[in-house]
């Protein structure tokens, strides 16, 4: 009996050593090894690793980046319910893999347990600090506070958060009626105002182009007085003769009488100043 009892102990102990299986650890993983069911603190990187089938197991750790999506309903600082819909990327540090499977598990179980209360409690916390109006004029600094207040929480889990996306925000449907009547109503006042904007404008070019034949006619007007008031000034007896030359048509003007005819200079002077 003992004999077979020592017996099965060296097979046993044989197979131990010698029942040995190749295991890769793929890129973007890390290996987490456990022996009789403890975790061994030291990861291992990828490559290959022979894994004892009785006494060992090897667990793939994906640190890639991985993506969430999340949904979170909280109250904004004016009361008004929110409900904020978060994409986040993540991965877990492959330095502390063997702690976080440890302690946490599997990837499925970190999100379950570390990275969706997480989000719930940083959207809850940032929310509360804008009215439900800020939440949409100042989107990136909501998502800011979003991004700071999760990665805080969960980088001392040893996940790092390296991006967080706001893809919508939901409000109850009173408030959304709300918010949609307003800007149709602001929508609308603008337009009412560009309006009366361009009237004026309209009118001011209307009048500022009444104003400018005005005064081309004034001007017009003012410079034919000139010029009459200068002809009068200048005009001689002499300057008349010599325009009535310049006028003449090759007729001579007869006048008759007793001694005969003769031609009258002086009737064509006459003739050309009353001209």
């Amino acid at each position: 009996m003992k004999r077979l009892v020592a017996s099965l102990l060296s097979a046993t102990l044989l197979l131990g050593t010698t029942a040995c299986l190749p295991h890769v650890v793929d890129a973007g993983t890390v290996g987490v090894q456990m022996t009789w069911g403890e975790v061994d603190p030291d990861i291992h990187p990828e490559g290959l690793y022979w894994v004892n089938l009785i006494s060992q197991e090897m667990v793939d750790y994906d640190v890639r980046i991985q993506k969430l999506e999340a949904k979170a309903s909280a109250s904004s600082k004016d009361l008004q319910v929110v409900t904020t819909n978060v994409a986040v990327n993540y991965r877990v540090s492959s330095a502390q893999a063997a702690k976080l499977y440890q302690d946490v598990g599997r990837l499925p179980d970190v999100e379950v347990r570390i990275i969706e209360p997480a989000v719930q409690e940083a959207v809850k916390k940032t929310t509360a600090q804008f009215t439900a109006e800020e939440l949409i004029t100042k989107r990136q600094a909501v998502k800011e506070g979003i991004h700071t207040a999760l990665r805080l929480t969960v980088e001392a889990l040893h996940v790092d958060v390296t991006e967080l996306s706001i893809t919508d925000f939901k409000f109850e449907k009173n408030y959304q009626d709300a918010v949609e009547a307003k800007q149709v109503a602001e929508q609308t006042a603008l337009t009412a105002k560009n309006d009366l904007t361009r009237i004026e404008i309209e009118a001011q070019q209307t009048e500022a182009a009444a104003r400018g034949r005005a005064n081309a006619l004034l001007i017009e007007a003012q410079a034919e007085a000139s010029a009459q008031e200068l002809l009068r000034e200048t005009l001689t007896d002499e300057i008349v003769q010599l325009r009535a030359v310049e006028k003449w048509d090759g007729k001579m003007p007869v006048v008759s009488g007793e001694a005969g005819a003769f031609v009258d200079l002086g009737a064509m002077g006459k003739t050309a100043k009353g001209r």
